[in-house]
């Protein structure tokens, strides 16, 4: 049986469409607008990106591209389809894939930062029209980084919801556990699920875990020397596993103590001493936290829960990119 054809996508005003119409330069996908989140995520990111996905472009065809050859350059529209619920994710990646191919348009049916429920059956998000060659050249580059955002960003949401329920409010975070050449995506997906991506990388702010110590000597002096390159501008966070090596870290000048690894009876201990001595400090639950334990170290001492398993082993959303299925057809592959 065909697709079912999707909703219209959405237009642009009358007053933005005046006189003759011009075929779009690349994956343009009309007027921006905020995600469900309430941000407009896509601003943040740095114009490198782009360079990024045309990389990506280069290592799914590094030569020829027999399949094009069999569809040619007719122009078409397909349909870009969610099968699994979960949070719309990495839409500016999906748009920069056929950007980059050019003479394609993306017109988006869902916000990003949208849960869309599948459980009634797949749902159409966009539609994306061009050459055919070109689409099913962009097809799998631009599934791969929507589905992995969209399943960051499921995750993340799924996280912080349990976090507010719980009458909660600081923050939920990733980590820098990210996969190496696509850590842009993760990140910007966590900020459209609604969480806090940590740092961004290893040269913002300092974090001085156990490594660290042993190899300087102390907490202190581990401290003590980050602070004559961190200056003024980075925070300096160190890990701490029991309350003693928190209270050295905070007292040596630390700005955030993580504690790492501890059972949550004990870390909320921990975190309501360390307020009581360093009110200005920010303390960090972390290690072997998961959506089903991370309700039990909440409490108003702790202003940071960090999950690693939000960018490392998340469940992908399942979408894919369909064209049209002529009437008559008979092959189902």
């Amino acid at each position: 049986m065909a697709d079912a054809a999707p909703p219209p996508p959405q237009t642009t005003p009358k007053s933005a469409d005046k006189g003759p119409r011009r075929r779009a330069r690349g994956g343009k996908s009309g007027r921006r607008k905020k995600s469900a989140a309430g941000s407009d995520f896509r601003c943040a990111l740095p114009p490198y990106y782009r360079d990024t996905v045309a990389a990506w472009l280069r290592d799914d065809c590094p030569s020829l591209d027999v399949g094009g050859l069999v569809v040619g350059d007719a122009r078409t529209t397909a349909t870009l389809w969610c099968k699994s619920s979960g949070v719309l994710a990495g839409t500016p990646f999906f748009d920069a894939t056929f950007d980059a191919l050019g003479d394609c348009t993306v017109a988006w049916l869902r916000r990003e930062g949208e849960h869309v429920d599948a459980t009634g059956g797949k749902v159409a998000v966009a539609t994306v029209s061009g050459p055919a060659r070109k689409l099913l050249l962009g097809e799998r580059t631009a599934l791969n980084a929507l589905s992995r955002a969209s399943g960051v960003a499921t995750a993340a949401r799924a996280a912080v919801d349990v976090a507010r329920a719980a009458g909660w409010h600081g923050h939920v975070a990733g980590t820098r556990k990210t996969t190496p050449g696509f850590r842009i995506v993760e990140k910007y997906a966590l900020l459209v699920g609604g969480a806090a991506t940590h740092r961004l990388d290893l040269s913002q702010m300092v974090m001085l875990k156990d490594n660290h110590v042993w190899q300087r000597g102390s907490i202190a002096k581990a401290v003590e020397t980050a602070k004559t390159a961190a200056g003024f501008t980075a925070k300096i966070e160190v890990e701490a596993r029991d309350l003693a090596e928190g209270v050295e870290a905070a007292g040596a000048g630390a700005d955030i103590v993580m504690l790492d690894n501890m059972a949550p009876a004990d870390l909320k201990v921990a975190a309501a001493e360390l307020k009581k001595q360093f009110p200005h400090l920010l303390v960090e639950a972390s290690g072997g936290i998961t959506l089903e334990t991370m309700a039990s170290y909440l409490s108003d001492d702790v202003d940071v829960v960090s999950q690693g398993k939000l960018t490392q082993g998340y469940a992908c959303v399942d979408f894919s990119l369909k064209l049209p299925k002529p009437e008559g057809a008979t092959c189902n592959v």
